[in-house]
Protein backbone atom coordinates (compact mmCIF):
# COMPACT_ATOMS: atom_id res chain seq x y z
CA UNK A 1 0.00 0.00 0.00
CA UNK A 2 1.62 3.21 -0.75
CA UNK A 3 1.71 6.16 2.00
CA UNK A 4 -0.29 9.07 1.16
CA UNK A 5 2.61 11.39 1.70
CA UNK A 6 5.19 9.63 -0.53
CA UNK A 7 6.18 11.90 -3.69
CA UNK A 8 8.45 11.97 -6.02
CA UNK A 9 11.87 14.10 -4.96
CA UNK A 10 12.49 17.31 -5.68
CA UNK A 11 15.15 18.01 -8.79
CA UNK A 12 18.10 20.58 -8.89
CA UNK A 13 19.56 21.33 -12.50
CA UNK A 14 22.74 23.04 -12.20
CA UNK A 15 23.55 22.72 -15.87
CA UNK A 16 23.72 26.24 -16.51
CA UNK A 17 26.13 27.22 -14.06
CA UNK A 18 28.34 25.50 -15.05
CA UNK A 19 31.53 26.37 -16.95
CA UNK A 20 30.81 24.06 -20.14
CA UNK A 21 27.27 26.56 -20.49
CA UNK A 22 28.24 29.73 -19.46
CA UNK A 23 32.59 29.72 -19.45
CA UNK A 24 35.02 29.99 -17.38
CA UNK A 25 34.52 33.46 -16.82
CA UNK A 26 30.88 33.36 -15.03
CA UNK A 27 29.97 29.36 -15.29
CA UNK A 28 31.32 27.50 -12.51
CA UNK A 29 33.87 24.12 -13.18
CA UNK A 30 34.03 20.69 -11.67
CA UNK A 31 37.68 21.38 -10.33
CA UNK A 32 35.90 24.42 -8.50
CA UNK A 33 32.98 22.39 -6.66
CA UNK A 34 35.42 19.62 -6.12
CA UNK A 35 37.74 21.51 -4.30
CA UNK A 36 35.30 22.38 -1.73
CA UNK A 37 35.09 18.54 -0.76
CA UNK A 38 37.52 18.78 2.33
CA UNK A 39 35.76 21.81 3.81
CA UNK A 40 32.41 20.15 3.18
CA UNK A 41 33.18 17.41 5.31
CA UNK A 42 34.27 19.25 7.91
CA UNK A 43 31.34 21.72 7.84
CA UNK A 44 29.02 18.51 7.77
CA UNK A 45 30.50 17.13 10.77
CA UNK A 46 30.68 20.58 12.86
CA UNK A 47 27.27 20.77 11.92
CA UNK A 48 25.85 17.48 13.30
CA UNK A 49 28.26 17.95 15.97
CA UNK A 50 26.35 20.66 17.02
CA UNK A 51 22.79 19.07 15.96
CA UNK A 52 24.18 16.13 18.66
CA UNK A 53 24.73 18.68 21.51
CA UNK A 54 21.13 19.74 20.89
CA UNK A 55 22.60 23.72 20.02
CA UNK A 56 20.94 23.42 16.76
CA UNK A 57 17.35 22.09 16.44
CA UNK A 58 15.76 22.09 12.86
CA UNK A 59 17.36 19.50 11.85
CA UNK A 60 14.83 17.35 14.20
CA UNK A 61 11.75 19.20 13.51
CA UNK A 62 10.86 16.65 10.83
CA UNK A 63 10.10 13.77 13.55
CA UNK A 64 7.88 15.79 15.64
CA UNK A 65 5.23 14.81 17.40
CA UNK A 66 2.03 16.53 16.04
CA UNK A 67 -1.13 14.68 17.68
CA UNK A 68 -1.54 17.63 20.52
CA UNK A 69 -1.77 20.48 17.29
CA UNK A 70 -4.13 18.52 15.16
CA UNK A 71 -6.00 18.24 18.53
CA UNK A 72 -6.20 21.87 19.29
CA UNK A 73 -6.90 22.33 15.58
CA UNK A 74 -9.69 20.56 14.88
CA UNK A 75 -11.22 22.93 18.19
CA UNK A 76 -9.94 25.79 16.46
CA UNK A 77 -11.96 24.74 13.21
CA UNK A 78 -15.09 24.33 15.42
CA UNK A 79 -15.08 27.53 17.33
CA UNK A 80 -13.61 30.26 15.19
CA UNK A 81 -13.92 32.06 11.89
CA UNK A 82 -10.57 34.13 11.93
CA UNK A 83 -7.22 33.11 13.32
CA UNK A 84 -5.19 36.08 13.66
CA UNK A 85 -0.88 35.71 13.99
CA UNK A 86 0.94 38.22 15.92
CA UNK A 87 4.57 37.81 14.69
CA UNK A 88 7.21 39.13 12.71
CA UNK A 89 10.19 37.94 10.74
CA UNK A 90 10.28 34.26 11.49
CA UNK A 91 7.07 33.91 13.11
CA UNK A 92 5.58 35.34 10.07
CA UNK A 93 7.54 34.76 6.65
CA UNK A 94 7.21 31.09 6.74
CA UNK A 95 3.67 30.46 7.84
CA UNK A 96 2.35 33.09 5.01
CA UNK A 97 4.29 31.08 2.51
CA UNK A 98 3.33 27.79 3.20
CA UNK A 99 0.04 28.83 3.37
CA UNK A 100 -0.45 30.62 0.22
CA UNK A 101 1.30 27.69 -1.61
CA UNK A 102 -1.02 25.03 -0.24
CA UNK A 103 -4.23 26.66 0.56
CA UNK A 104 -7.03 28.42 -1.60
CA UNK A 105 -5.07 31.38 -3.30
CA UNK A 106 -8.86 33.65 -2.40
CA UNK A 107 -9.75 31.54 0.84
CA UNK A 108 -10.81 35.15 2.39
CA UNK A 109 -13.66 35.29 -0.44
CA UNK A 110 -15.08 31.41 0.34
CA UNK A 111 -17.54 30.77 2.94
CA UNK A 112 -16.75 28.42 5.65
CA UNK A 113 -18.12 25.47 3.68
CA UNK A 114 -16.45 26.07 1.08
CA UNK A 115 -12.95 26.73 3.02
CA UNK A 116 -14.08 23.17 4.93
CA UNK A 117 -14.68 24.92 7.89
CA UNK A 118 -11.54 26.20 8.44
CA UNK A 119 -10.64 29.57 9.71
CA UNK A 120 -9.52 32.81 7.73
CA UNK A 121 -5.85 33.06 8.46
CA UNK A 122 -4.52 36.20 8.78
CA UNK A 123 -0.42 36.91 9.44
CA UNK A 124 -0.26 40.75 10.71
CA UNK A 125 3.96 41.00 10.23
CA UNK A 126 4.19 44.85 9.96
CA UNK A 127 2.89 47.94 12.65
CA UNK A 128 1.79 49.80 9.82
CA UNK A 129 -1.17 51.86 12.17
CA UNK A 130 -3.19 52.26 9.01
CA UNK A 131 -2.97 48.15 8.12
CA UNK A 132 -3.65 46.98 11.69
CA UNK A 133 -5.94 49.38 12.52
CA UNK A 134 -8.16 48.65 9.42
CA UNK A 135 -7.63 45.09 9.76
CA UNK A 136 -8.98 45.32 13.57
CA UNK A 137 -11.92 46.82 11.88
CA UNK A 138 -13.17 43.57 10.31
CA UNK A 139 -12.45 41.49 12.56
CA UNK A 140 -14.80 40.65 15.46
CA UNK A 141 -13.47 39.51 18.65
CA UNK A 142 -16.05 36.97 19.68
CA UNK A 143 -15.41 34.72 16.17
CA UNK A 144 -11.62 35.19 16.07
CA UNK A 145 -8.44 33.76 17.78
CA UNK A 146 -5.07 35.43 18.20
CA UNK A 147 -2.06 33.92 17.98
CA UNK A 148 0.98 35.57 19.68
CA UNK A 149 4.54 34.06 18.31
CA UNK A 150 7.80 35.40 20.38
CA UNK A 151 10.12 32.90 21.55
CA UNK A 152 12.22 36.21 23.53
CA UNK A 153 8.10 37.56 24.26
CA UNK A 154 10.11 40.95 23.91
CA UNK A 155 9.83 41.55 20.43
CA UNK A 156 8.76 44.83 19.91
CA UNK A 157 6.53 45.10 17.04
CA UNK A 158 4.76 41.51 18.44
CA UNK A 159 3.97 43.00 21.87
CA UNK A 160 3.11 45.95 20.41
CA UNK A 161 0.17 44.71 18.79
CA UNK A 162 -0.52 42.20 21.42
CA UNK A 163 -1.07 45.26 23.96
CA UNK A 164 -3.36 46.30 21.78
CA UNK A 165 -5.65 43.30 20.70
CA UNK A 166 -5.21 42.51 24.48
CA UNK A 167 -6.92 45.97 25.63
CA UNK A 168 -9.86 45.74 22.90
CA UNK A 169 -10.51 42.06 24.13
CA UNK A 170 -10.79 42.75 27.95
CA UNK A 171 -12.84 45.53 26.98
CA UNK A 172 -15.03 44.13 24.57
CA UNK A 173 -14.87 40.59 26.03
CA UNK A 174 -14.48 40.90 30.04
CA UNK A 175 -13.33 37.81 31.71
CA UNK A 176 -13.85 35.66 28.10
CA UNK A 177 -10.84 37.28 26.39
CA UNK A 178 -8.17 34.23 27.40
CA UNK A 179 -9.79 31.68 25.08
CA UNK A 180 -9.40 34.12 22.46
CA UNK A 181 -5.47 33.94 23.02
CA UNK A 182 -3.14 31.34 22.25
CA UNK A 183 0.55 32.03 22.68
CA UNK A 184 3.88 30.50 21.41
CA UNK A 185 7.00 31.01 22.93
CA UNK A 186 10.07 29.96 24.75
CA UNK A 187 9.28 26.60 26.98
CA UNK A 188 10.60 27.79 30.06
CA UNK A 189 10.98 31.49 30.26
CA UNK A 190 9.92 35.08 28.58
CA UNK A 191 7.97 37.16 29.49
CA UNK A 192 5.15 35.43 27.14
CA UNK A 193 6.07 32.19 29.08
CA UNK A 194 5.25 34.20 32.69
CA UNK A 195 1.69 36.00 30.86
CA UNK A 196 1.35 32.20 29.96
CA UNK A 197 1.22 31.15 33.63
CA UNK A 198 -0.41 34.16 35.25
CA UNK A 199 -3.26 34.44 32.90
CA UNK A 200 -3.64 30.61 32.36
CA UNK A 201 -3.79 30.83 28.61
CA UNK A 202 -3.06 28.30 25.81
CA UNK A 203 0.15 28.13 24.76
CA UNK A 204 2.43 25.61 22.36
CA UNK A 205 6.57 25.75 23.02
CA UNK A 206 9.37 27.30 20.03
CA UNK A 207 12.72 25.12 21.38
CA UNK A 208 15.33 27.26 22.57
CA UNK A 209 17.52 25.70 20.01
CA UNK A 210 15.47 27.22 17.03
CA UNK A 211 15.66 30.57 15.58
CA UNK A 212 13.12 32.50 14.26
CA UNK A 213 14.14 31.93 10.55
CA UNK A 214 14.52 28.34 10.77
CA UNK A 215 10.76 27.66 12.91
CA UNK A 216 8.70 26.74 10.73
CA UNK A 217 8.44 23.48 11.00
CA UNK A 218 7.79 24.28 14.72
CA UNK A 219 5.06 25.08 16.25
CA UNK A 220 5.44 28.89 15.29
CA UNK A 221 4.13 27.47 12.17
CA UNK A 222 2.83 24.30 12.28
CA UNK A 223 0.34 25.68 14.50
CA UNK A 224 -1.86 28.26 12.55
CA UNK A 225 -1.36 26.04 9.76
CA UNK A 226 -2.64 22.84 11.32
CA UNK A 227 -5.61 25.61 12.23
CA UNK A 228 -5.68 27.08 8.23
CA UNK A 229 -6.36 23.45 7.14
CA UNK A 230 -2.38 22.42 5.93
CA UNK A 231 -1.69 18.62 6.11
CA UNK A 232 1.23 19.06 8.72
CA UNK A 233 2.09 15.40 8.96
CA UNK A 234 2.58 15.44 4.85
CA UNK A 235 5.00 18.86 5.54
CA UNK A 236 6.88 17.13 8.01
CA UNK A 237 7.01 13.63 5.87
CA UNK A 238 8.87 15.85 3.14
CA UNK A 239 11.25 17.67 5.12
CA UNK A 240 12.09 14.31 6.85
CA UNK A 241 12.12 12.89 2.77
CA UNK A 242 14.53 15.98 2.19
CA UNK A 243 16.17 15.22 5.32
CA UNK A 244 17.57 12.04 4.82
CA UNK A 245 18.83 12.99 1.24
CA UNK A 246 20.68 15.66 3.08
CA UNK A 247 22.31 12.85 5.70
CA UNK A 248 26.09 12.85 3.58
CA UNK A 249 28.80 15.07 3.57
CA UNK A 250 29.02 14.65 -0.22
CA UNK A 251 28.21 17.57 -1.95
CA UNK A 252 26.85 16.16 -5.44
CA UNK A 253 25.27 13.36 -3.63
CA UNK A 254 23.30 16.51 -0.80
CA UNK A 255 21.02 18.73 -2.66
CA UNK A 256 21.40 21.22 -0.20
CA UNK A 257 25.45 21.42 0.02
CA UNK A 258 25.19 21.23 -3.56
CA UNK A 259 23.25 24.44 -3.75
CA UNK A 260 24.73 26.18 -0.80
CA UNK A 261 28.25 25.59 -2.81
CA UNK A 262 27.14 27.03 -5.88
CA UNK A 263 25.74 30.04 -4.70
CA UNK A 264 28.82 30.04 -2.69
CA UNK A 265 30.99 29.91 -5.57
CA UNK A 266 28.76 32.06 -7.97
CA UNK A 267 29.14 34.92 -4.94
CA UNK A 268 32.97 34.44 -3.96
CA UNK A 269 34.42 33.46 -7.30
CA UNK A 270 32.46 34.82 -10.15
CA UNK A 271 31.48 37.76 -8.43
CA UNK A 272 27.90 36.77 -8.39
CA UNK A 273 26.72 39.00 -5.43
CA UNK A 274 23.07 38.86 -5.72
CA UNK A 275 21.11 35.45 -5.81
CA UNK A 276 17.68 35.95 -7.40
CA UNK A 277 14.78 33.88 -6.53
CA UNK A 278 12.62 33.33 -9.70
CA UNK A 279 9.36 30.55 -8.93
CA UNK A 280 7.25 30.37 -12.15
CA UNK A 281 4.27 29.52 -9.47
CA UNK A 282 2.04 32.65 -7.41
CA UNK A 283 1.19 30.24 -4.56
CA UNK A 284 5.26 30.43 -4.21
CA UNK A 285 6.01 33.16 -4.89
CA UNK A 286 5.87 34.25 -0.58
CA UNK A 287 8.83 30.85 -0.59
CA UNK A 288 11.01 33.61 -2.16
CA UNK A 289 9.96 35.87 0.08
CA UNK A 290 10.83 33.59 2.92
CA UNK A 291 13.86 32.32 1.57
CA UNK A 292 14.72 36.31 1.66
CA UNK A 293 15.06 36.54 5.30
CA UNK A 294 16.67 33.28 5.99
CA UNK A 295 19.59 33.38 3.28
CA UNK A 296 20.40 36.95 3.93
CA UNK A 297 20.04 36.81 7.98
CA UNK A 298 21.94 34.03 8.01
CA UNK A 299 24.70 35.24 5.89
CA UNK A 300 25.12 38.62 5.80
CA UNK A 301 27.42 39.32 8.03
CA UNK A 302 30.39 41.88 9.19
CA UNK A 303 32.58 38.97 11.74
CA UNK A 304 33.65 35.46 10.64
CA UNK A 305 33.55 33.43 13.95
CA UNK A 306 37.05 34.11 14.83
CA UNK A 307 36.07 37.81 14.76
CA UNK A 308 37.82 39.40 11.44
CA UNK A 309 35.80 41.84 9.47
CA UNK A 310 34.68 39.64 6.62
CA UNK A 311 31.94 42.08 5.42
CA UNK A 312 30.31 38.87 3.41
CA UNK A 313 26.89 37.98 1.91
CA UNK A 314 24.97 36.94 -0.78
CA UNK A 315 22.01 39.64 -1.36
CA UNK A 316 18.72 37.37 -2.16
CA UNK A 317 16.26 39.18 -3.97
CA UNK A 318 12.65 37.56 -5.23
CA UNK A 319 10.87 37.79 -8.54
CA UNK A 320 8.16 35.99 -10.00
CA UNK A 321 7.63 34.30 -13.02
CA UNK A 322 5.93 35.48 -15.72
CA UNK A 323 5.23 38.98 -13.95
CA UNK A 324 8.50 40.24 -13.64
CA UNK A 325 9.87 39.09 -16.97
CA UNK A 326 8.06 42.65 -17.95
CA UNK A 327 10.25 44.35 -15.09
CA UNK A 328 13.40 42.60 -13.75
CA UNK A 329 14.49 40.21 -16.20
CA UNK A 330 15.76 42.80 -18.79
CA UNK A 331 17.83 43.81 -16.24
CA UNK A 332 19.24 40.32 -15.64
CA UNK A 333 19.59 39.43 -19.47
CA UNK A 334 21.20 42.20 -20.25
CA UNK A 335 22.65 43.83 -17.28
CA UNK A 336 25.50 43.27 -15.12
CA UNK A 337 26.81 39.69 -14.48
CA UNK A 338 26.03 40.01 -11.07
CA UNK A 339 23.35 37.36 -10.28
CA UNK A 340 22.70 34.16 -9.99
CA UNK A 341 18.93 32.96 -10.86
CA UNK A 342 17.08 30.26 -9.01
CA UNK A 343 14.35 29.44 -10.92
CA UNK A 344 11.77 27.22 -9.16
CA UNK A 345 9.36 25.13 -11.25
CA UNK A 346 5.97 23.49 -10.71
CA UNK A 347 6.23 20.79 -13.09
CA UNK A 348 2.52 19.23 -12.76
CA UNK A 349 0.26 22.28 -11.74
CA UNK A 350 -3.05 20.86 -9.95
CA UNK A 351 -5.13 22.79 -12.35
CA UNK A 352 -5.46 22.62 -16.23
CA UNK A 353 -6.57 26.08 -17.71
CA UNK A 354 -6.90 25.75 -21.68
CA UNK A 355 -7.49 28.39 -24.12
CA UNK A 356 -10.18 28.36 -26.12
CA UNK A 357 -9.89 28.06 -30.39
CA UNK A 358 -10.69 31.30 -30.95
CA UNK A 359 -9.03 34.29 -33.03
CA UNK A 360 -7.47 31.51 -35.39
CA UNK A 361 -7.90 33.61 -38.53
CA UNK A 362 -5.61 36.45 -36.50
CA UNK A 363 -1.89 34.86 -36.78
CA UNK A 364 -0.94 37.17 -33.84
CA UNK A 365 -3.32 35.20 -31.48
CA UNK A 366 -3.96 31.96 -33.41
CA UNK A 367 -1.06 30.16 -32.05
CA UNK A 368 -2.60 30.25 -28.49
CA UNK A 369 -5.67 28.92 -29.49
CA UNK A 370 -6.29 25.23 -28.47
CA UNK A 371 -3.18 25.83 -25.94
CA UNK A 372 -3.53 25.92 -22.26
CA UNK A 373 -2.06 28.07 -19.48
CA UNK A 374 -0.01 25.27 -18.17
CA UNK A 375 1.69 25.01 -21.71
CA UNK A 376 2.57 28.77 -21.88
CA UNK A 377 3.95 29.18 -18.47
CA UNK A 378 6.39 26.39 -19.08
CA UNK A 379 7.40 27.81 -22.69
CA UNK A 380 7.84 31.07 -20.86
CA UNK A 381 9.94 29.83 -18.18
CA UNK A 382 12.33 28.13 -20.54
CA UNK A 383 12.36 31.29 -22.78
CA UNK A 384 13.66 33.01 -19.92
CA UNK A 385 16.08 30.45 -18.57
CA UNK A 386 17.73 30.92 -22.38
CA UNK A 387 17.90 34.17 -23.10
CA UNK A 388 19.97 34.36 -19.53
CA UNK A 389 22.18 31.08 -21.39
CA UNK A 390 22.59 32.83 -24.35
CA UNK A 391 23.87 36.42 -22.82
CA UNK A 392 26.14 34.19 -20.20
CA UNK A 393 24.14 34.84 -17.32
CA UNK A 394 23.91 31.84 -14.85
CA UNK A 395 20.75 30.03 -13.11
CA UNK A 396 19.96 26.82 -11.46
CA UNK A 397 16.50 25.53 -11.52
CA UNK A 398 14.71 23.72 -8.83
CA UNK A 399 11.98 21.56 -9.98
CA UNK A 400 8.99 20.40 -7.92
CA UNK A 401 6.63 17.57 -9.37
CA UNK A 402 4.01 19.35 -7.75
CA UNK A 403 2.36 21.79 -4.68
CA UNK A 404 1.85 19.56 -2.22
CA UNK A 405 2.45 19.77 1.50
CA UNK A 406 5.32 17.11 0.88
CA UNK A 407 7.51 18.99 -1.64
CA UNK A 408 6.83 22.14 0.38
CA UNK A 409 8.58 20.08 3.10
CA UNK A 410 11.10 18.99 1.10
CA UNK A 411 11.75 22.65 -0.13
CA UNK A 412 11.95 24.27 2.63
CA UNK A 413 14.59 22.21 4.84
CA UNK A 414 16.86 21.86 1.58
CA UNK A 415 16.84 25.63 1.74
CA UNK A 416 17.51 25.56 5.64
CA UNK A 417 20.24 23.13 5.54
CA UNK A 418 21.96 24.63 2.42
CA UNK A 419 21.88 27.78 4.38
CA UNK A 420 23.31 26.53 7.49
CA UNK A 421 26.29 24.59 5.32
CA UNK A 422 27.02 28.07 3.50
CA UNK A 423 27.70 29.44 6.86
CA UNK A 424 30.29 27.21 7.21
CA UNK A 425 31.81 27.91 3.76
CA UNK A 426 31.42 31.97 4.06
CA UNK A 427 33.24 30.95 8.14
CA UNK A 428 30.15 32.98 9.46
CA UNK A 429 27.40 32.07 12.63
CA UNK A 430 24.94 31.27 10.23
CA UNK A 431 22.33 30.72 13.40
CA UNK A 432 22.80 34.78 14.82
CA UNK A 433 21.80 38.12 13.99
CA UNK A 434 23.70 40.87 15.51
CA UNK A 435 22.58 43.71 13.02
CA UNK A 436 19.35 43.22 13.41
CA UNK A 437 19.72 43.08 17.06
CA UNK A 438 21.55 47.05 17.16
CA UNK A 439 18.29 47.96 15.18
CA UNK A 440 16.23 46.52 18.06
CA UNK A 441 18.71 48.24 20.65
CA UNK A 442 17.93 51.21 19.33
CA UNK A 443 14.18 50.83 19.20
CA UNK A 444 14.05 49.95 22.99
CA UNK A 445 16.42 53.08 23.85
CA UNK A 446 14.22 55.83 21.90
CA UNK A 447 11.37 54.38 22.94
CA UNK A 448 12.55 54.39 26.71
CA UNK A 449 12.72 50.80 27.70
CA UNK A 450 14.34 50.51 31.14
CA UNK A 451 18.20 49.47 30.69
CA UNK A 452 19.00 51.33 27.77
CA UNK A 453 19.81 55.01 28.69
CA UNK A 454 23.42 55.29 28.07
CA UNK A 455 22.77 53.91 24.19
CA UNK A 456 19.70 56.63 24.14
CA UNK A 457 22.37 59.16 25.38
CA UNK A 458 24.29 57.76 22.79
CA UNK A 459 21.76 58.13 20.08
CA UNK A 460 21.23 61.92 21.12
CA UNK A 461 24.67 62.85 20.95
CA UNK A 462 25.49 61.20 17.61
CA UNK A 463 22.19 62.74 15.85
CA UNK A 464 24.04 66.44 16.88
CA UNK A 465 26.85 65.88 15.09
CA UNK A 466 25.65 65.52 11.65
CA UNK A 467 24.12 68.14 10.03
CA UNK A 468 20.07 68.27 8.69
CA UNK A 469 20.16 67.85 4.49
CA UNK A 470 16.55 68.25 3.62
CA UNK A 471 14.65 69.33 0.48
Amino acid sequence: MTNRHETKDITLDFTRITAAAAGEEHGISDKQLKGLQNRAGKIHRALMELRQKGEVGFYDLPNSDTSRLKKFASRVREKYENLVVLGIGGSALGTTAVHAALRHGFSHLLTKRKRNGYPKLFVVDNIDPDYFSELMDVLDPKKTLFNVISKSGTTAETMAQFMIVFDRLKKRLKGKWKKRVVITTDPAKGLLRAMVDEYNLASFEIPPNIGGRFSVCSAAGLMPLACAGVDIDGFLAGAAQMSARCETGNIVDNPAYLLGSLLYLADTAKGKSMAVMMPYSTKLYGMADWFRQLWAESLGKRRDVDGREVYVGQTPIKALGVTDQHSQVQLYVEGPFDKVVIFVKVENFAKRVDIPELFTDKKELSYLAGSSLNELIKVEMEGTRYALEKHKKVSITITLPEISANTLGQFIFMLEAATAFAGGLYGVNPFDQPGVEFGKNYSYAVMGRKGYEKLRNEIKEQSGKIPARIL
